[in-house]
């Protein structure tokens, strides 16, 4: 009797671990329907976008139609490491716990590739599913994508002020230019906005953001201004 439960027993295993690694590989391949083809895909739109009640505004450009000084002042502002880290900025993240744990504010360490994850796919949310998702769409997002394409999608979707998204149409919004004409201050207030655009107003500026511009406009000198971006094809 022993022996009969035994041989029973093994199979009936054998289709639990059959079933894991078929929903494994479900998962993953929906991962890679969604994540791969905007690699070569412009999204028509975020899932930010699709949330707002009110009209959006966005138009898709390509990144070479997008001043560098956009992309230098949004490494600046969001992600410095972003063409050294692999998704995960681990450096800034124990920075910001260490920063907790001297009783400072708890600020975000999130790089431009999971705020990519996030906007283009996920909700706003703090709970432990939506962190988790994020997370697993940036590992195939860094995987899938070239870092040119990942700071693509990031300035075509990002929110600079409410239902403003992307450089292009915060460009002709408040500046009434085309995006690849930005200046260097117009790129860094622009930035300063991220990451709470509700409070930071582009349009009427206030002191608070005037000196995150300036902060920034000294960061993007530090970097080298647009030799910052030297490599960013290679990648």
């Amino acid at each position: 009797m022993l022996r009969a439960r035994s041989r029973v027993g093994v199979p009936r295993r054998w289709r639990i671990g059959r079933w894991m690694l078929a929903a494994a590989a479900c998962v993953i391949a929906l991962t890679v329907v969604l994540v791969l083809p905007m690699r070569w895909l412009d999204p028509p739109a975020s899932a930010y976008m699709l949330r707002q009640d009110a009209q959006t505004l966005q138009f898709w450009v390509d990144l070479e139609k997008i001043s560098p000084q956009v992309a230098v002042a949004v490494l600046a502002a969001e992600d410095q490491r972003f063409l050294e880290h692999h998704g995960f900025d681990f450096a800034s993240i124990r920075e910001a716990l260490d920063t907790a744990s001297a009783g400072g504010r708890l600020r975000g360490a999130s790089t431009i590739s999971q705020q990519v994850a996030r906007n283009l796919y996920l909700w706003p949310s703090r709970s432990l599913p939506r962190k988790l998702l994020e997370a697993w769409l940036t590992v195939w997002i860094e995987l899938c994508w070239s870092k040119q394409r990942i700071l693509e999608v990031y300035l075509n979707v990002a929110e600079f002020s409410p239902g403003i998204y992307g450089a292009a149409a915060a460009s002709y919004f408040y500046f009434n230019r085309l995006p690849e004409r930005l200046t260097a201050d117009q790129a860094a207030l622009m930035a300063a906005a991220l990451p709470n655009p509700a409070r930071r107003q582009v349009g009427d500026p206030s002191q608070s953001l005037e000196q995150r511009r300036r902060e920034l406009r000294a960061e993007m000198e530090r970097m080298g201004g647009v030799n910052a971006l030297h490599g960013l094809r290679s990648r």
